[in-house]
């Protein structure tokens, strides 16, 4: 497999959590942060292929006292801005070629990576979904008769569920994606730019059902306690 980019979206002030310290350092139940169970799933999978760059801002001295050896990028208005601005700021120095991102609060099954890996592999522009239920708050999607997403955002109504936090951006398409985040605001995520795209019909994205894997993104306390509960059994079924 040829050697491509990791990006972890991690500049986020994070408050919701009510930690003094940023979310993706949140401790899991096996002793792990968040953040460092997803690199380790992230060499696992892939090994000396994937180059891990984190987008960080708020105290940024913790990410990169936690993680010496990784890459990084900044966002300096990590207080005013959402996450099109991190990636954005990712994927213009990025390298050639594809980037895989995630969001820095994703805790995930390691292996969802290994279920994706073909589609890296083909270098096919795509975004992790599940067919759970979801509330207004979550990234919700639609697709058309082909598998391709049609709508991405929280406003989706009818979705057919949630959009995971774990995407692929092709070789061919992150100059098309660069382009539509810069017409995003401040406070817009992500998916917008990949809607504009979408819509003006220059970029097509596949919806990979990851249902059958765990993945949650940890917003809030309540959140926490869920992935630590599935934690916890990895961590007694691998014993």
């Amino acid at each position: 497999m040829p050697a491509f980019q990791v990006v972890i979206l991690a500049a986020g002030l994070g408050t919701r959590l009510g930690l003094p310290s940023p979310k993706p350092l949140a401790l899991l139940a096996d002793g792990r942060s968040i953040l460092q169970r997803q690199i380790d799933n992230i060499w696992q999978a892939f090994g000396d292929d994937a180059r891990v760059t984190l987008v960080v801002g708020y105290r940024m001295d913790l990410l990169m006292e936690a993680f010496p050896d990784a890459l990084f990028a900044y966002n300096e208005r990590y207080g005013e801005t959402n996450t099109a601005a991190s990636l954005l700021k990712a994927l213009r120095s990025s390298s050639h070629g594809g980037v895989l991102w995630l969001n820095g609060d994703v805790v995930f099954d390691a292996g969802i990576l290994e279920f994706v890996r073909p589609v890296i592999e083909a270098d096919q522009t795509f975004v992790c979904v599940n067919t759970a239920p979801v509330d207004e708050e979550e990234i919700k999607y639609t697709v058309d008769g082909e598998g391709w997403v049609q709508t991405l955002s929280k406003q989706v109504a009818d979705g057919l569920g949630e959009a995971v936090g774990i995407n692929y951006i092709s070789s061919r398409d992150k100059a098309t994606l660069i382009a539509q985040l810069q017409r995003c605001g401040e406070q817009d995520y992500f998916e917008k730019g990949i809607e504009f795209a979408i819509a003006e019909d220059a970029m097509r994205v596949k919806a990979v059902d990851t249902s059958g894997f765990f993945v949650l993104e940890v917003d809030c306390a309540d959140d926490l306690e869920r992935a630590n509960a599935e934690v916890s059994r990895s961590v007694t079924s691998a014993a």
